[in-house]
């Protein structure tokens, strides 16, 4: 099967890594790189020793899929304008700024026929692969997600910037139905928009989950914790490890006195490969047809979804100073 050639739409810091893996994809030709900053398109383009373009739509004509990496507020637009020739899109999260902007795009790919997929990379997470064949009936989550400050991402609330990749996960461990309840909290410290924020969210099944995010921590962390009838699953998704601490099987009746007699400890391991690579990868396999696409617009839009539900009950919190 001929390579797919494929397209990166915005070259900063994230749309680069883009370029830098689909440089060197085995079934991807990266055909070249769109960026409005034309000293940054150019200087990405040659490193990856490939063709700027300074028209957007001269690189639609030649790329079959595209991923875009603009500032959130340009999703939309961007992607609309590929959708609507037919290209395949791999979109950055969050899908869009606004739900009618993710219904444009989701419409425009059902229309088009084109697949559309969402950049939730924390699904290829080293420490979420090796998870899957333990996860079972999740019925409480607690994640936590802190990074020091920097002015990328500032246009956007931390909500739709660092914390919706946990709700991502989230979503997908529960099984998608969204939220019954959610409650929230969180403040402004160094940009316009929340810089912190603490949510609990309740869902169909039962099942709770307490997500925090910050971006003006001390240090990075990146934890999320999976409670199940079967025992829990601590991952370290910076670090790509785990455990899954097990009952052991009669444990009620065994009599044990320690917790070491209760559960086994599960190293959770699977190959380290990078998660943007291999997200990458996922989308060219699902736009040649040979597998299902990973995150699909509908689950963009649900993660979106429950991102601004949060965001509006932190605004609803009379504890929430500095918004």
């Amino acid at each position: 099967m001929a390579r797919l050639p494929v397209g990166v739409i915005g070259v900063g810091a994230l749309g680069h890594h883009h370029a830098r893996h689909l440089a060197g994809a085995e079934d991807a030709t990266l055909v070249g790189v769109h960026d409005i900053d034309g000293a940054r398109g150019r200087e990405v383009a040659g490193a990856c020793g490939v063709r700027f373009y300074p028209d957007l739509d001269a690189l639609l004509a030649d790329a079959e899929a595209v991923t875009v990496a603009v500032p959130t507020p340009a999703h939309a637009e961007v992607g609309l304008r590929a959708l609507e020739r037919g290209r395949a899109v791999l979109m950055e999260k969050p899908l869009a700024a606004t739900l009618e902007e993710a219904d444009l795009l989701v419409g425009a790919a059902e229309r088009s026929g084109a697949p559309l997929q969402v950049g939730h990379v924390e699904r290829f997470n080293r420490a979420v692969r090796a998870a899957r064949p333990y996860l079972g009936e999740p019925r409480y989550l607690e994640s936590d997600r802190l990074a020091p400050f920097q002015p990328r991402g500032t246009d956007v609330a931390v909500v739709l910037d660092l914390m919706i990749h946990d709700l991502d996960l989230i979503l997908h461990l529960t099984g998608g139905a969204p939220a019954t309840d959610v409650r929230a909290s969180g403040v402004a410290v160094l940009s316009p928009h929340l810089d912190m924020a603490n949510a609990r969210v309740e869902f169909p099944s039962g099942a709770v989950a307490n997500v925090t995010a910050s971006r003006i921590a001390r240090e990075r962390v990146r934890r999320l914790r999976i409670f199940q009838p079967d025992g829990y699953l601590s991952l370290d998704l910076g670090a790509g490890v785990g455990e899954f601490m097990r009952l052991r099987d009669g444990w009620r009746e065994s009599g044990a006195a320690g917790l070491e007699q209760l559960v086994e400890r599960v190293e959770l391991v699977v190959p380290d490969e990078d998660a943007l690579r291999l997200e990458l990868t996922s989308f060219v396999h699902a736009v040649r047809g040979g597998t299902e696409t990973v995150v699909t617009g509908a689950e963009g839009r649900a993660a979106l979804a429950l991102a601004l539900r949060v965001a509006e009950a932190v605004q609803r919190s009379p504890v929430s100073p500095g918004l």
